[in-house]
């Protein structure tokens, strides 16, 4: 397979998304789920497969077990295995890749836009009167921000395991329909009360979010297109802020029976829940149940992917994966990417535009300026997934993060220790890098980590340091410092310096292990060839043959193989 064009993914001209529009494996394996079952086949060719299929072949699938996710069946398994020794046609794979791309990618941009103005909608009400209405005093508008994530801390775990047990794309639609939904009840909100149960429950729902968009990532793309993938709906976050600007100015001018902010509220959710039953459509849930797919196409999917160490994704919980997470200190180190990475974000993402307001801006003219700096995110976010595809073969994205950070850094002093306007909106504008850096580490975590149940929670367990960063955040933010705020600020500022600090380390975690097992390997133990895929569901530790991403060795023995 051509590396340049297995490898170099880029949007080109869409294609038409047609298939034998059924699901592959209708029919095939249709069983219900049971655990440590495996399968060793042998075929007419006399090939051995290894394949972990966790499902019972006798059961059939009724009731409620017709929900959860389909698992694939041996002969589609098969098929990948086949597939995986022949050389894919170059044009053929191409082809494919543009037709995935046109498939998904969009969908999860408008999903990433919905959810960036969905969490912004409160800082956005603040603006219009929406504390004098709730009759907020004192550090309530500091809880409202906090619980929203606290509701996202209490289902994290439990959202994140239901992942591995339904089907991916519809687990996601259901959830983001909810988002909509219990948007559109805040706008009946009365009191500080009723505000806190219903952005309680609508952190709940938004807590399986970041986790589905990686995980879907992961199941389409291949490892070095990742980081691409995930910028570009990932500056869905930076066209959300443009476009909740937008949003906000034009709900300012609505003169009707309700105030503004309520505007905000149901429109916006509105929007939301309408969204979610088209996405539920258009996005498949995995290679081979996807509508839009022939069977070819199914097998190329996956067979492209062989060099990642990825199969199929099932449906199943194997604890001794459970087991192995908890030990796993790259675990703990996600965990602390997305805490320090969010206690700024849960700050100026409920604080932003009352800071610029303590600028001097009029309440119209603070939301129009969220649109340069959204603008400004967006294509921070593409110059950094630029840069990091054409020095991926130099093992620099960790360093390419740690480097952006520090432009945030930058932007927090600027606001913190500066006087004039344009010095401290500028500063405002850096600190929107921090966006780019985000986008790959969510690449770091979906392309490191092996076994599905170890995926899932390490996922859970980066988002859950977002959630904990998100309830932390707001509290720094001093009512009795308002507009300036600069405790708030000065902690933002140390808490990314923190974050250079955990880059640098989970760097080190990636390098040490691929030298070694390059040694292994190289020394003449075939159970760490990196060129080989297996069929069992293994993590990256379990599994001698995985190399971590971004280390120069993995990078160079790959680029070896494919001349």
């Amino acid at each position: 397979m051509s590396r340049q064009d297995a490898t170099d993914f880029l949007p080109a001209d869409p294609v038409p998304a047609v298939g034998n529009d059924k699901d592959l494996e209708a029919g095939k394996a249709v069983t219900e789920h049971i655990e440590n079952a495996s399968y060793v086949e042998k075929g007419g060719n006399d090939r051995d497969i290894h394949y972990d299929a966790q499902e019972d072949a006798t059961k059939p699938r009724t009731g409620l077990r017709k929900l959860l996710r389909r698992n694939p069946s041996m002969e589609f398994m098969r098929e990948v295995a086949e597939a995986n020794e022949t050389e894919l046609e170059p044009l053929e794979v191409k082809k494919l890749e543009r037709k995935l791309f046109w498939l998904i990618v969009p969908a999860l941009f408008i999903d990433y836009i919905f959810y960036y103005i969905d969490k912004t909608t409160l800082s956005y009400a603040a603006l219009f009167d929406f504390k004098k209405d709730l009759g907020l005093k004192g550090s309530d508008y500091n809880n409202l921000s906090s619980i929203f994530y606290v509701g996202w801390v209490v289902w994290a775990i439990p959202g994140n395991l239901l992942l591995a047990k339904f089907p991916l794309a519809k687990y996601l639609a259901v959830n983001i329909f909810l988002w909509g939904i219990f948007l559109m009840v805040q706008a009946a909100s009365q009191d500080y009360g009723d505000m806190v149960a219903f952005r309680f429950v609508s952190g709940m729902f938004e807590a399986v979010a970041d986790p589905c968009f990686v995980a879907i990532t992961g199941m389409w793309f291949t490892r070095r297109q990742q980081p691409t993938v995930i910028g570009y709906w990932y500056c869905g976050n930076g066209v959300g802020i443009a476009l909740g600007g937008l949003f906000g100015y034009g709900i300012g001018h609505i003169k009707g029976s309700l105030v503004s902010w309520r505007y905000e509220f149901l429109i916006i959710g509105c929007l939301c829940a309408a969204w979610a039953i088209v996405m539920g459509i258009l996005i498949p849930d995995a290679p081979h149940t996807a509508r839009w797919l022939t069977r070819r196409e199914a097998v190329v999917t996956m067979s492209r992917k062989r060099h990642d160490h990825h199969t199929v994704e099932k449906r199943q919980l194997k604890w001794d994966q459970v087991f192995e997470t908890i030990k796993d200190i790259k675990i703990y180190l996600y965990f602390l990417l997305g805490f320090f990475a969010n206690v700024p974000n849960g700050a100026t993402s409920n604080f932003g535009t009352l800071v610029i307001k303590g600028f001097g801006f009029s309440t119209l003219n603070v939301t129009l300026l969220q649109i340069p700096y959204g603008t400004f995110i967006a294509l921070m976010i593409l110059a950094a997934i630029f840069v990091n595809h054409k020095t991926h073969h130099l093992n620099i994205r960790t360093l390419l993060m740690a480097g952006v950070t520090v432009l945030t850094v930058v932007g927090f002093a600027l606001m913190a220790f500066t006087k004039g306007i344009a010095p401290r909106l500028i500063g405002y504008y850096l600190t929107g890098s921090s966006n780019a850096v985000f986008v790959l580490a969510l690449s770091l975590v979906s392309g490191n980590v092996g076994g599905t149940t170890k995926k899932v929670l390490a996922s859970a367990a980066i988002f859950l340091g977002v959630a904990v960063g998100n309830i932390v955040g707001p509290y720094s933010f001093l009512t009795s410092e308002a507009p300036v705020y600069r405790t708030g600020i000065i902690v933002c500022m140390a808490s990314r310096a923190a974050e250079i600090l955990v880059i640098l380390a989970l760097r080190a975690c990636f390098v040490i292990p691929n030298k070694k097992r390059d040694k292994k390997f190289a020394e003449g133990d075939e159970s760490y060839d990196p060129s080989v895929q297996v069929f069992v569901d293994l993590t990256d530790k379990q599994n001698g043959h995985f190399r971590y991403v971004g280390e120069l060795l993995y990078a160079l023995c790959l680029s070896e193989m494919a001349c």
